[in-house]
């Protein structure tokens, strides 16, 4: 048998950090992953998707973000699309799954809402599945433990499905809500437990996966194997798992050190080296420290917020640490006026050093740079 393993669409999720216009594509990006799973699954000979909870983003999504989905899972009916709730789509009284019912929904998706063994079918070998379901955010028993008494037919090969933290991520947090146990799958005699709730590709035990999301959704998750669905088979005689990455956007975390020209050219060179071909699917998380002097702080405006920048999809700089180096000329370029008055004040009170100078130097460089940039502009 195979299947496709995947999880953590998170349908809906919303990017803080982003403009309306990149809100949009990568609104749009999480739905486009739910046709490219159905076609891997199509070129694998895979009939069967498992998605692992967090098909939302949220536990009470508008109507349209609700059907989007479904909508995308419609179009490959020789498909079945097996669903659990997640902790961000958790099955509420009266909440989004009940309006799913309520609305009607195609013969080849099916939503898994109460923890008992269902029969795959003949496409699947055979095979059970064990359905794990979250109805609350934060359940603090284990969701798995039920799959201990579930009975399936002598022989059948058990699949696990659910959403939350084994142990090997839980141990560094505060909290232990949704916690299943590491060896869970050997206890309730498992083939394979498909996982969901971690947002990488990880294997965690001898028959248990986190399938990832598939579109990666944050700069911190860019290396971490994040962008990809398992195609999962017995043909050995165990579950194997394959990884397919199937994101379209690479999420990077950058640092880089100012000092001068030739530092602002490697990082012009990097930022557009991450991915030459089509830079639009970058997004980038730009940190950057330091000491500039005027023309090169202003150089690096130009180059890398607005040149770059305008060829990633996004690009996110931190600069509070970048310094500006001002000299004595760079008053006199100012030449004479209100501005240049303002300056030579706040340069006057700088010089007297204190909290209040300091407040002041800053307010100096921020109008130099302000200044410089609408020369260049």
């Amino acid at each position: 048998m195979r299947f496709v393993h995947t999880s953590d669409w998170q349908v809906g999720k919303g990017f803080r950090f982003a403009d309306d216009d990149t809100l949009a594509v990568l609104q749009d990006a999480r739905l486009d992953a739910i046709s490219r799973i159905g076609r891997l699954a199509r070129a694998e000979g895979a009939p069967v998707v498992l998605v692992a909870g967090d098909v939302w983003d949220m536990a009470a999504p508008g109507e349209r973000t609700l059907r989007q989905p479904v909508e995308r899972m419609r179009q490959f009916p020789d498909l079945q699309w097996h669903l659990i709730p997640g902790n961000h789509d958790p099955h509420l009284p009266g909440g989004l799954w009940e309006r799913l019912l309520r609305a009607g929904l195609p013969d080849n998706v099916r939503p898994h809402l109460l923890p008992a063994p269902v029969a795959l079918g003949d496409t699947a070998d055979g095979a059970w599945l064990l359905p794990a379901v979250l109805d609350r955010r934060h359940a603090f028993g284990d969701p798995t433990a039920s799959m201990d008494a579930m009975a399936t037919p002598e022989g059948a090969p058990r699949i696990g499905l659910a959403h939350g933290s084994v142990r090997a991520f839980g141990s560094d947090r505060a909290d232990t809500h949704n916690l299943l146990a590491p060896d869970r799958a050997e206890r309730s005699g498992l083939g394979y437990l498909a996982l969901g709730d971690w947002h990488g590709t990880v294997q965690v035990g001898r028959h248990a996966w986190y399938s990832g999301t598939p579109e990666v959704d944050g700069f911190d998750r860019g290396g971490d194997g994040g962008g990809s669905v398992l195609v999962v088979s017995n043909d050995t005689g165990r579950f194997e798992a394959t990884a397919h990455r199937i994101g379209r956007y690479l999420w990077r975390q950058e640092r880089a050190t100012l000092t001068g020209p030739a530092d602002i050219d490697a990082l012009e060179h990097r930022l557009r080296g991450i991915d030459r071909d089509d830079p639009s699917r970058v997004l980038a998380w730009l940190v950057v420290d330091g000491l500039l002097g005027l023309d090169d702080h202003a150089a690096f405006l130009v180059r890398i917020r607005d040149g770059v920048g305008s060829a990633l999809r996004a690009l996110r700089i931190d600069d509070a640490r970048l310094a500006l180096d001002v000299a004595p000329g760079d008053l006199a370029g100012l030449g004479e006026g209100a501005l240049r008055d303002a300056a030579e004040r706040l340069s006057a009170r700088g010089a007297a050093g204190g909290d209040e100078g300091e407040v002041a130097r800053a307010a100096l460089r921020r109008l130099l740079v302000l200044a410089r940039r609408e020369e260049v502009s």
